[in-house]
C-alpha cells in the first residue's frame, strides 16, 4: 500500500480573504473579491509564520482523506490543527485486513507469517475465554509494523498547512514530499503562502 492523499475540499477561501481586510474597516465587508482582496491576502499570507498577519489563513478549511502508515500519522499528530473526523479502526476492522497488503512495500516481510499466525491463534481461542482474547489480540496490535496503513478523514486549515509545508517539505520522509506537493495544489496556497523565489 502506498501513501495517499484523496477527496480534498476547501471551504472558506473567499470569506478568509475578504475577512483579512478586516483590521483597516470600520464595517465588515461582504460580497465578490476584488484584485486589492488577493493582493492583500497575498502580502499578508507570505509573511513569516508566527507573526499573526497570516490569520485569516485560519479561515480557508480543508477536509481530505488522507491514508498513511503508523510511522507517518506519529509525526503528523504533532500539529494541533490537523484534527481527526473520523479514522478507520484497528480494534473493529484489523482481523477484517489483509495485513500484508496494508503496509507499505518497505515493510519487512518477515513479520507477516508472524502475525498471520498471531491471527489463526486468536480465531482458535473460544470466545468464552474472553480473557485469553484479550491477550492474544494486545499482541497481534503491538506486534503490528509502523509501515502499516490506516485512512482518516482530517480537518485541517490554511495556516496549518502552512506550517507543515515548510517544517517538512525537505524531510527524510517521502510521505511528507507527497503531502507538501498536495498543498500546493489546494486553490491559490502556493500563491497565499509561498513568497516568490522562495
Amino acid at each position: 500500500m502506498e501513501f495517499k492523499i484523496e477527496n480534498s475540499v476547501v471551504y472558506g477561501l473567499e470569506r478568509a480573504v475578504k475577512a483579512s481586510g478586516n483590521p483597516m474597516r470600520t464595517e465588515i465587508e461582504g460580497g465578490a473579491l476584488h484584485e486589492k482582496d488577493i493582493k492583500r491576502a497575498v502580502l499578508l499570507g507570505t509573511t513569516k509564520g508566527g507573526e499573526g498577519h497570516d490569520n485569516f489563513l485560519k479561515g480557508i478549511l480543508v477536509h481530505v482523506d488522507i491514508t498513511a502508515p503508523f510511522y507517518w500519522w506519529k509525526e503528523a499528530q504533532r500539529y494541533h490543527w490537523f484534527d481527526f473526523i473520523s479514522s478507520q479502526s484497528t480494534m473493529h476492522m484489523l482481523l477484517k485486513f489483509k495485513i500484508d497488503e496494508r503496509c507499505v512495500p518497505e515493510t519487512d516481510k518477515r513479520v507477516f507469517p508472524i502475525l498471520e499466525e498471531l491471527v489463526n491463534d486468536y480465531n482458535a481461542i473460544s470466545e468464552e475465554d474472553k480473557d485469553a482474547k484479550v491477550k492474544a489480540w494486545r499482541k497481534i496490535v503491538a506486534t503490528l509494523p509502523s509501515g502499516f496503513c490506516l485512512a482518516a478523514t482530517m480537518t485541517t486549515n490554511y495556516q496549518q498547512l502552512k506550517t507543515m509545508y515548510f517544517q517538512r517539505r525537505n524531510h527524510k520522509l517521502k510521505e511528507w514530499h507527497t503531502f507538501c506537493d498536495w498543498c500546493l495544489t489546494l486553490p491559490h496556497f502556493k500563491e497565499f503562502v509561498i513568497k516568490e523565489g522562495k
